[in-house]
């Protein structure tokens, strides 16, 4: 037979898993109805505590699960980074999972972390992901779940960059710097992420009446070879582009590759704007102008949100990081 868990009481009895456990440790905050109701079901059903469990964290383990749609991807590496640093202070280890950016991937990680019986978990969605059931399986197991970076408009908790506003930002910085014939390199279109740096790349171009021109955007896979590939399809273009808003680290450093393959100059010829960290566009020539997505401010607050979760916060929160233009040599100057 199965054994129940705090869990499963809760759900059965339409209550925080917090209240269950208060109820069963013999802690105030629990009407004795309630606690006589809890007590009740765990009787009949068996039910123990995990042996490996930390008993003031619900039949969980004090570890959280973290799954990633690319742990070679810079901007990954650095909030899995911040994650483990907020989740130590308070007692969790991470056990994390990388997705290849694949959705059976992100399913079976989801559902073999919820098997463990974690703590919680966060999350950054694959470009293949659509179909959003399994993250609603795991809110209605009552699992504390946080989404960062790539997130959808689904009712969970999540962290991002204000997306439509830093592709508008970059767009009118280019225009100003001279540019009329912007390309842009996104990732896959099943993203939202993807459609909303689209959208502020067009607002910003219907600001300034610059002409949309469909060949100068690009939305396949947020890939280093994807981002080669588009690129040298632009450079081949009749009128090609004079600039490049390139909406993934790995198509920011790969634009910039096809670039000089052609013996062209960066900004003279073809300027380029960037998503990345700032290391990686110290160590390019020239230096990437690139937006700043603040992985230690979405790492922490990715963690506390879910730690609230786990002490008993139920408020579905969208929370928006901050983001700069960083300007290096890779643009020319407005």
């Amino acid at each position: 037979m199965k054994k129940i868990s705090q869990r499963d009481i809760a759900k059965t009895l339409g209550v925080n898993v917090s209240s269950v456990s208060r109820a069963l440790k013999g802690q105030k905050g629990v009407s004795e109805e309630l606690r006589q109701k809890i007590e009740r079901m765990a009787a009949e059903n068996g039910y123990q505590p995990m042996d490996f469990a930390a008993a003031e964290h619900y039949d969980t383990t004090r570890i959280i699960g973290i799954v990633v749609p690319d742990m070679s991807y810079n901007l990954y590496a650095h909030i899995v980074r911040w994650i483990e640093s907020e989740a130590r202070k308070s007692g969790y280890m991470s056990i994390v999972t990388d997705t290849c950016d694949r959705y059976d991937y992100e399913v079976e990680s989801i559902e073999r972390l919820v098997e463990m019986h974690v703590s919680g978990i966060i999350v950054s969605l694959s470009q293949e992901t659509t179909d959003y059931s399994h993250l609603l399986r795991v809110k209605e197991h009552g699992i504390p779940l946080v989404l960062f970076d790539r997130a959808a408009d689904v009712d969970v908790t999540s962290v991002v960059i204000n997306d439509a506003d830093t592709a508008r930002q970059a767009t009118h910085y280019l225009i100003d710097g001279g540019a009329r014939r912007i390309a842009f390199l996104g990732g896959s279109n099943k993203l939202k992420q993807t459609a909303d740096r689209k959208h502020g790349y067009l607002e910003a171009l219907r600001e300034r009446s610059i002409p949309i021109r469909k060949e100068l955007v690009r939305c396949h896979d947020a890939s280093f070879n994807s981002g080669l590939t588009d690129t040298l399809e632009l450079l081949n273009l009749p009128e090609p582009p004079d600039a490049i808003i390139a909406t993934f680290g790995p198509l920011a450093t790969s634009s910039m590759v096809a670039i000089k393959s052609r013996n062209l100059r960066i900004p003279e010829d073809v300027s380029v704007i960037g998503y990345m960290s700032d290391w990686v566009s110290d160590v390019m020539n020239p230096r990437i102008s690139y937006v700043q997505q603040n992985p230690k401010e979405i790492g922490t607050k990715a963690f506390r949100l879910l730690l609230d979760q786990i002490n008993g916060d139920d408020r579905v929160r969208r929370m928006v990081v901050k983001t700069r233009l960083e300007i290096r040599e890779s643009t020319r100057n407005t």
